[in-house]
């Protein structure tokens, strides 16, 4: 049997270090789901009492790992249970990836059931939001998104329509034109204030008496892995 977009989803997961995606099932994501059993527990799947659970449980590991925190919901009425908790991750600057079901491409289009306009949806409260609608686009956006995340401290949305999930997997894309290649890993950056502007907050804390700090998600130091 030919691996699936979906199985190829959960390998490149694994090997971005996810070893574990809080979802609750739902027929948007099928293909997901089945894959999730043929991987055996890698990544785990750890099903939650409702959709906006799933991704405050998210954002809660990526605030208590510094690890990328990812979430897992159907299409259409799953995908916007999301909301709230991807908004938490948001403003608390946590590293997310939603990952939401869509219906097929086939049917896209034509106000067909639990059809909503994802990309919309979660164009505001994401980083990068991108529907998948070829399987060798599944390894750049994938990486993107990820990288996206841990860059901007932020929420990234994969979008995979229910066909897109079966189809035989393209681990890399062809070589021909128009094809984009990535792979995985990402360096923390090292940012540098301004001298002068380092120099002048520096004298107005030394001509203080009673100074008292607000220090913000800016200062936070690096968690060990």
């Amino acid at each position: 049997m030919a691996q699936q977009v979906a199985d190829y989803v959960l390998r490149r997961l694994t090997e971005w270090g996810v070893k574990r995606v809080y979802g609750y099932p739902g027929d948007g994501i099928n293909g997901l789901l089945g894959a999730f059993d043929r991987a055996e527990g890698e990544p785990e799947f750890v099903q939650t009492r409702h959709e906006e659970m799933a991704a405050f449980m998210a954002c809660g590991h990526a605030k208590f790992t510094g690890e990328v925190g990812v979430c897992a919901a159907t299409s259409g009425p799953g995908a916007i249970h999301l909301l709230n908790g991807l908004y938490d991750a948001k403003l608390d600057h946590q590293p997310v990836v939603a990952i939401v079901g869509q219906q097929k491409r086939l049917a896209q289009g034509t106000h067909y059931q639990q059809e909503v306009n994802l990309e919309n949806l979660f164009s505001d409260v994401s980083e990068f939001c991108q529907i998948v609608m070829h399987p060798g686009q599944m390894r750049h956006v994938i990486d993107r998104a990820f990288k996206t995340a841990l860059t901007t401290r932020g929420v990234s949305t994969i979008i995979i329509p229910e066909d897109v999930q079966e189809a035989d997997a393209v681990p890399s894309p062809p070589k021909e034109h128009g094809s984009v290649y990535s792979s995985v890993g990402w360096s923390r950056p090292r940012v540098l204030p301004d001298p002068d502007e380092l120099r002048k907050a520096a004298d107005v804390l030394n001509e203080g008496t009673k100074v008292a700090m607000l220090i913000g998600q800016g200062a936070a130091a690096p968690r060990p892995r």
